[in-house]
């Protein structure tokens, strides 16, 4: 039976704001490191992304303190590339100016990503889609691993004589959670995300319209946690439907499964159950 309550297959994923301590310190990494352009500084708060489109949001709170171990929030915000050879770019720039900020890399049948750690500990995926021809799916499940990929071997085959950054977008969210029951119950149940993987208790990827995955939550580090307090770290996921009338299916149905939320007819914001704040806006 097909679901009349899914988010449209064209969403996708806008800027996720980061709440941070020192704001010059995670500008440097996010403009030098990762090779973002700054769009705007306006007190606080500086935006960063590739042309015109926002990708990271920075807002200075000093008054915060880094959240406990074991909460649940951003496991990592993932910047996806339009060519190999953009990703290789973004790679060969993170490892010139911050080489200890890797945490690894992994062929993951769908893409190739590359892991870091921003200065305040958010974690950070670079990669590259293969053309979704070349994805494998059964019983509605996408496969996907995490082999081996050498960042040097990546970096000799795709890195141009002159680097060019090219476009990239916020491919994904992934989100540390308690439990995921409750995740899939949210995200696929109530905000119309179909699921594409699931790993048990530990992990679950969903997304809309056939990709692999657009936000994904798992219990690796978190398991158990419940509602997140203010603190550094995730302030805020970023999320975009085509139309106003998508916007507008979306805040009833969340009011229909009691979701408080706040809709001004622009914008729909809401908590998922660990306080992780959504916002969804309409692109027209």
């Amino acid at each position: 039976m097909t679901r009349t309550d899914l988010l449209a297959a064209d969403t996708s994923m806008g800027a996720v704001t980061l709440l941070v301590g020192d704001l010059d310190g995670m500008t440097t990494y996010y403009r030098d490191a990762v090779g973002l352009v700054v769009l705007s500084a306006i007190d606080d708060t500086v935006t960063l992304g590739r042309g015109s489109t926002p990708l990271v949001v920075l807002e200075r709170h000093p008054e915060l303190t880094n959240a406990a171990h074991g909460t649940a929030g951003l496991f990592h915000t993932a910047i996806l590339f339009d060519t190999q050879a953009g990703l290789a770019a973004a790679l060969y720039s993170v490892a010139t100016h911050a080489p200890g900020s890797f945490t690894g890399s992994a062929d993951h049948l769908v893409s190739q990503a590359f892991y870091f750690d921003d200065p305040e500990g958010n974690g950070v995926e670079l990669y590259w889609d293969r053309d979704r021809t070349l994805w494998s799916w059964a019983h509605g499940q996408v496969e996907m691993a995490s082999l081996h990929l050498d960042p040097n071997e990546f970096l000799r085959e795709h890195l141009a004589e002159n680097p060019h950054f090219g476009d990239a977008v916020i491919g994904h969210v992934h989100l540390a959670v308690g439990d995921i029951a409750s995740a899939r119950e949210f995200y696929v149940d109530r905000l119309g995300f179909e699921a594409t993987a699931e790993f048990g208790p530990q992990a679950l990827f969903v997304s809309a319209g056939g990709y692999h995955h657009h936000m994904a939550m798992n219990t690796w580090g978190s398991t158990g946690a419940g509602p997140r307090t203010r603190a550094l770290g995730l302030g805020q996921v970023n999320i975009v439907v085509p139309t106003a009338d998508d916007l507008g299916a979306l805040g009833e149905r969340l009011t229909h499964y009691e979701v408080g939320l706040r809709h001004n007819g622009r914008v729909v914001s809401f908590g998922d159950p660990w306080n992780n704040i959504i916002r969804v806006t309409a692109t027209a």
